[in-house]
């Protein structure tokens, strides 16, 4: 794959700073044919219980989608102001100020609007997984929520958002 790396590339409002895809299907082989075997066996089974191919379709169709970010690239990119994610079906775009925390593991950073931890991370949260390149990726992301608090802290005096990481 050649965007493992980080990367600098023009957008069309904003300089990108990082821009790299990842795509776990190609990433481990034989969990892809593990997984693709699964789905397929489930299929036959539900083809089995139901006689019916509109169920058999429906269930490929249901489980293939469900896991679309296991078999679909997806394509990170990092600038001053935004954050985008764009997948085969649509692309997301969020500016840093809706973020104030963020938690990095081994796999990717994960993105919070809550100062502290919640329940709630892993549904209002956003998770940026990593291709090699967590050593560039959190260092930018822990400096960008670190200037939206700063900006936002100055809008808004009174306010007592905090980053933590």
């Amino acid at each position: 794959m050649d965007e493992k790396r980080p990367e600098s590339s023009p957008h069309a409002d904003d300089t990108a700073v990082l821009t790299w895809t990842t795509h776990p299907l190609k990433r481990r082989l034989w969990v892809s044919v593990a997984v693709t075997l699964f789905i397929l066996v489930i299929a036959v089974m539900v083809h089995a219980a139901t006689e019916s191919r509109i169920f058999t379709v429906l269930s490929l169709i249901v489980l293939f989608g469900s896991l679309s970010k296991f078999y679909f690239p997806t394509t990170y990119r990092l600038s001053e102001t935004t954050l985008s994610v764009r997948t085969t079906t649509h692309t997301l775009v969020r500016n840093w100020s809706q973020y104030r925390t963020c938690y990095p593991d081994k796999n990717g950073i994960l993105l919070s609007p809550f100062i502290q931890p919640s329940r709630l991370e892993n549904f209002r949260g956003l998770y940026l997984m990593f291709e090699g390149n967590g050593d560039a990726v959190t260092p930018f992301v822990r400096t960008r929520l670190e200037y939206a608090r700063k900006a936002d802290h100055e809008r808004h005096p009174d306010s007592s958002r905090g980053v933590a990481s």
